[in-house]
């Protein structure tokens, strides 16, 4: 099952996002699951977008778990680019 951000992620959901993200893939995580988070309905969004993604990345890596991103538009790894974080999306 696919965990997927929503269309919209502006600074003003963000930590909802997040928070509701980290558990969704969490329980991936603990149920032995491989932990995606799916990208491809994002179509608003700013620089919150990106800090939601780490936080689940985060979350993920300290369960013992890896992340895998996929869908993530063009615009939004352009982004990463400009922060110098598309490491850490791969």
């Amino acid at each position: 099952m696919l965990i997927a951000l929503p269309a919209r992620v502006m600074q003003a959901q963000a930590q909802a996002v997040a928070d509701s993200l980290v558990v969704a893939l969490g329980a991936q995580v603990a149920q032995g699951r491989e932990a995606v988070l799916d990208a491809s309905a994002l179509q608003q969004f700013d620089s919150s977008a990106l800090a939601v993604v780490l936080a689940c990345r985060r979350a993920v890596l300290s369960l013992g778990g890896v992340l895998r991103v996929t869908g993530l538009p063009e615009r939004a790894q352009a982004l990463a680019k400009v922060y110098g974080v598309t490491a850490l999306l791969d």
